[in-house]
């Protein structure tokens, strides 16, 4: 069986898995390497699951055990390693730089995950549905606020009534209250999903408004009630996940809110920056005085 039938197989059945199973289905969907290399209760342990849900995850899609679920994953994993640059192996590495260079290369592949996972139409879709809205709401926490908060500040460069929910105050759930379904919600999150960002998206599509959501997986619970849904990967061989992946999808999506914005996209981009000039907003060395 090929690792997209696997994957396939995760999507389609996911909505009928227990919340156990659910979560190890997360976790086998976001860790494929992991899955083809470790036994069946170190995959339970990372996936903070007991060793008995991987086998009841495997029969629930409908395979013959753990090892038939993580197949798929070694077959996958064998034929990336073949197929890897032989001269790369061949670089000798000092050791204090050898955890840098695993980073760079999870960050590449984290850059690359961008194309790799979302199609140019998705990408236009969510751009449109960016443009369409009255007013679009910016909400990433934690680790993902940066994201959220480089998307509402270039945006709002691009057309009007952008905002970013911020906690001054306690007040950024009154924001989430004055959307109406002629607005749009965009979250930001990555597993372990913060409880508010996925609350708030919860709420907001409760009540009929649309969500726009940059997560890491198609079974994340964001992915699962949103309008438009755009992945990213987080890779990463230290402690904390890696964002890069998480930053180039929202410039790509932003390259895509200006191209197809227009005329009027062009002129607040002109207006803005005229006015930013006026108010001399970038240092500017003046040349020096002619005596």
């Amino acid at each position: 069986m090929p690792y997209s039938h696997l994957t396939q197989l995760l999507d389609s059945r996911f909505e009928r898995l227990s919340p156990e199973l659910q979560r190890a289905a997360r976790w086998v969907q976001a860790h494929p390497a992991e899955l083809g290399l470790q036994s069946m209760r170190q995959s339970a342990l990372a996936a903070g699951v007991a060793p008995a849900t991987m086998t009841r995850l495997a029969r629930a899609l409908g395979l013959d055990g753990f090892e038939a679920m993580r197949r798929p994953s070694m077959q996958a994993f064998a034929a990336s390693v073949g197929q890897a640059n032989p001269a790369a192996s061949a670089l000798a590495s000092h050791p204090l730089t050898e955890n840098v260079d695993r980073l760079a290369q999870a960050q590449v592949a984290n850059l690359q995950s961008v194309r790799s996972r979302n199609s140019t139409e998705q990408l236009q879709a969510a751009a449109q549905a960016m443009l369409a809205a009255h007013e679009v709401l910016f909400l990433g926490l934690r680790a993902s606020f940066s994201i959220a908060y480089h998307l509402y500040y270039t945006c709002d460069w691009l057309r009007a009534n952008t905002r970013l929910a911020t906690d001054a105050g306690g007040a950024w759930a009154d924001q989430l209250l004055a959307l109406r379904a002629s607005d749009l919600l965009v979250v930001v999150s990555q597993a372990p999903y913060t409880r508010q960002t996925v609350e708030a998206a919860q709420q907001a599509h409760g009540r009929g408004v649309p969500v726009l959501a940059l997560t890491d997986s198609s079974l994340s619970p964001l992915a699962r009630l949103a309008q438009h849904a755009l992945l990213f990967d987080t890779a990463s061989p230290s402690f904390f996940h890696s964002m890069t992946g998480a930053l180039a999808l929202a410039e790509a999506l932003v390259e895509c809110v200006a191209e197809q914005g227009g005329a009027a996209v062009l002129q607040r981009l002109t207006q803005r920056q005229q006015g930013l000039q006026k108010a001399k907003a970038y240092w500017d060395k003046k040349p020096p005085r002619q005596e």
